[in-house]
């Protein structure tokens, strides 16, 4: 729970320099690049998480390794970041500013189980139709999932909309059972 309250602490004091810099979507880029190089790499993950190697050291290796591709604040809050010993809760910053972002844009995400493979423009279809629904931009998550049969299943955060062909199964089936 202290780190979640920390992360979202970092995260905001980044969303506070992206919305003056009118950036906050490239940050939110930036922020999940980093943080996914040093969870997917061994080598930098144990750099950055090495009590051998200076706060010192750690920050000009980001700065390095991001000079030409970020900005400078970005570069600065990254260092203060590592200056702070926090450069193990990049994950969990990343994560608690792409919610800044998400209400920052009037979206939600949405997990989106299909009882078949999707196309693009069915994808993009099921995107409009639960924007209508919900008021908000949807961002879907598409998976496929056989057993469904037919039709599909949405979760957005605790809500969950069941069009399944398995759901309507087991609904008549339950019907046919009580009449008898």
């Amino acid at each position: 729970m202290k780190n979640t309250v920390i992360a979202r602490n970092y995260a905001e004091a980044l969303y506070g320099v992206a919305a003056k810099l009118e950036r906050v979507e490239p940050f939110a880029e930036l922020l999940d690049a980093v943080a996914g190089a040093v969870k997917a790499d061994p080598m930098v993950h144990s750099v950055l998480m090495s009590p051998r190697v200076t706060k010192q050291a750690k920050s000009e290796l980001l700065a390095r390794a991001l000079k030409g591709v970020a900005p400078e604040p970005f570069i600065r809050f990254l260092a203060a970041v590592v200056h702070r010993g926090r450069q193990g809760l990049l994950s969990e910053i990343s994560e608690a500013y792409q919610d800044l972002v998400d209400l920052h844009l009037d979206r939600v995400h949405a997990s989106v189980l299909t009882a078949h493979p999707t196309d693009r423009e069915l994808e993009q279809e099921i995107a409009r139709r639960l924007s209508e629904v919900v008021g908000k931009t949807v961002v879907p998550h598409f998976r496929t999932e056989p057993s469904l049969i037919g039709g599909l299943i949405v979760r957005m955060g605790d809500r969950v909309f069941d069009g399944s062909l398995r759901r309507r199964i087991r609904t008549l089936k339950e019907r046919m059972l009580q009449g008898q």
